[in-house]
């Protein structure tokens, strides 16, 4: 043990350096910062450096801000190094595959380092963003974990040749990928020590998504050797007397000009690769699965609004002001407690009827488009529902909706009439079974009977509106009743101050 109470024995020592006994002489002492850590030597013993212990920090680990984030991105930090940190206290501003969400600290301290800087992209789950160091302790020598490699495994030996004809001829290295990772694959590769390098990606654009991860730590589980498919060529048979492609041609003829083919760029460097958002992304993931695994079934009828334009004209008067699509969203709700069968989720196994009416609203953001919640909307009145609607939209596109107010939702609203657009057909967000798609409001001339039983022309007040809903729950039939239903109540608007 040394003077100033540092073990001697099992210090990491520089390069040429020795930490043993300073003796007598040891009364002066420098201090130097090598690769973030500090060493203490003596002034009359230039040849001996012992390393100082840091200050023990806290680490700060990237969360799980909601059920499907895998991956965030680091927008803001609004704590600097050396500020005073309180429990509750808002540390960074993180971009989820939802929204831009706050992070609070829960501990007390001093933020000591920042390990992820603004506009860190990709910063996995668990993943180290700052330390965090006791009040009292000396932050800048915080002690800085070293940084853990993950070992890349030992590829397995190739397997046999398969004999077919190969389309194109991929050099291999091993441990090196041909194709990108998604998220979740690379998750499940790192944490079990897979090597995917001999592989077939089934998504798309060849990406390993996490079903083949699975698959192929099934397989490693089982035992089996992973082995790649091969790729069978599309060409035909070779005929005798014809030469093979692979047969050089005479030096007198041309080589043949280039092919386009269809969905494929003519060139490289034809297209720019944009960044796409945790939101993009997981957008792109969803609607994926809800095309491929959800069997849309389709419904459109037009309602006629010339009632709740009056109605509007008449509350506008006493300076009440709510939109049409207050009006739908309250119809909407009113319909499915009429009608408690549609308001269902799709678990997996089977159908759920939800207790609560929950309306999830579409706001289109910078960053995509996200589906806050209007919650037991149909126990709010057209004026609550309008000012809740605004709200959500608002936090919505600045980013600061909290996670409980985006995710859950029993049934989807989609209106582009603000955009000009006619009718139009809505994809629906899983798990709910059906959403909404609202267009323009148009003017059409049309033939009315009078309370006298004259015919006569009149201008109706017309919107469509689609309902996509999921076959599996809601029928056809359940589907049509419902939309007559709906055309009732919005035709009908003092309805929905009764109910």
């Amino acid at each position: 043990m040394s003077r100033w109470g540092l073990p001697l024995a099992g210090l990491p020592r520089l390069p040429g350096g020795s930490c043993t006994s300073p003796g007598s002489g040891w009364k002066d002492f420098l201090r130097q910062k090598t690769r973030g850590r500090w060493f203490l030597r003596s002034k009359s013993n230039y040849g001996s450096w012992c390393l100082l212990p840091g200050t023990p920090a806290v680490k700060i680990l990237m969360p799980a801000l909601s059920p499907t984030m895998e991956e965030g991105n680091i927008v803001k930090w609004l704590k600097k190094e050396g500020e005073t940190v309180t429990v509750g206290d808002a540390l960074c501003e993180i971009e989820t595959d939802k929204a831009v969400v706050t992070m609070e600290s829960s501990d007390d301290g001093i933020l000591a380092k920042i390990m992820k800087e603004e506009g860190s992209r990709n910063v996995r789950l668990g993943q180290l963003i700052a330390l965090l160091v006791d009040e009292g302790q000396d932050w800048k020598q915080v002690e800085i974990p070293a940084e853990t490699s993950i070992a890349v495994p030992a590829a397995a030996a190739p397997p046999p040749t398969p004999s077919v004809t190969l389309a194109h001829k991929v050099e291999h290295h091993p441990g090196k990928l041909q194709f990108r990772l998604s998220p979740a694959a690379r998750n499940i590769l790192e944490t079990h020590g897979l090597d995917a390098s001999g592989c077939t990606p089934s998504g798309p654009r060849s990406i390993f998504t996490k079903e083949d991860a699975l698959k192929l730590l099934e397989q490693k589980q089982k035992g089996k050797p992973v082995a790649a498919k091969p790729v069978v060529s599309s060409l035909p048979a070779q005929q005798p007397g014809v030469p093979s492609a692979t047969t050089p041609l005479p030096a007198s003829r041309p080589p043949a000009p280039p092919v386009s083919v269809p969905g494929r760029p003519a060139s490289v460097g034809t297209f720019t690769e944009v960044p796409a958002s945790n939101i993009r992304r997981v957008i792109a993931q969803r609607l994926t699965e809800s095309k491929t695994t959800i069997p849309h079934a389709y419904a459109t009828a037009d309602c006629d609004l010339g009632a709740v334009m009056k109605l509007r004209q008449e509350l506008a008067k006493d300076d009440i002001k709510v939109s049409v699509n207050d009006f739908i969203i309250k119809a909407t709700a009113v319909t499915l407690k009429q009608m408690p069968d549609v308001n269902v989720t799709w678990d997996g196994e089977g159908p759920r009827q939800q207790q609560s009416i929950d309306i999830s609203i579409a706001v289109a953001t910078d960053r995509g488009l996200i589906t806050p919640i209007i919650k037991d909307a149909a126990a709010k009145g057209v004026q609550e529902i309008a000012a809740s609607a605004k709200a959500l939209a608002k936090k919505a596109r600045d980013g600061k909706l909290l996670p409980e107010e985006y995710q859950g939702g029993s049934f989807s609203i989609s209106n582009l009439g603000m955009f000009g657009i006619s009718s139009f057909i809505a994809v629906i967000n899983p798990p709910q079974a059906c959403i909404l798609a609202v267009g323009r409001t148009r003017t059409e001339l049309a033939v009315a009977v009078d309370d006298e039983g004259n015919e006569k022309l009149q201008q109706h007040q017309l919107m469509t509106v689609t309902l996509s809903s999921d076959g599996r729950v809601v029928d056809d039939e359940l589907a049509s009743q419902f939309l007559e239903r709906l055309k009732s109540n919005l035709e009908n608007p003092v309805r929905l101050a009764l109910s």
